[in-house]
């Protein structure tokens, strides 16, 4: 069981009737989309890897934080202009 306010659950009732699902189901996808940090860094190894042996470029931690913020902020601006649907 998890507790959230009403309203957020209402959201959420809204968006799976929207999509044609059950809440469970919409939720079981969310959780599915959502990286965990570790599961990030994973990621971002995996890509430093052959960025590293193909091309010779080595992505400091540094950098890889500052794409990280810069994608936040452009997924976030995304967010913020997509119309409603």
């Amino acid at each position: 069981m998890i507790r959230v306010p009403a309203e957020v659950r209402d959201q959420l009732a809204a968006v799976a009737e929207a999509r044609g699902t059950s809440l469970r189901a919409l939720l079981q996808d969310i959780a599915a989309q959502t990286l965990t940090p570790e599961q990030i860094r994973n990621r971002a190894d995996r890509t430093r890897a052959p960025l590293a042996e193909r091309f010779g470029h080595h992505v400091p931690d540094e950098e890889s934080a500052e794409m990280r913020r810069k994608m936040r902020e452009a997924a976030a601006a995304h967010r913020a202009v997509r119309p409603p649907s």
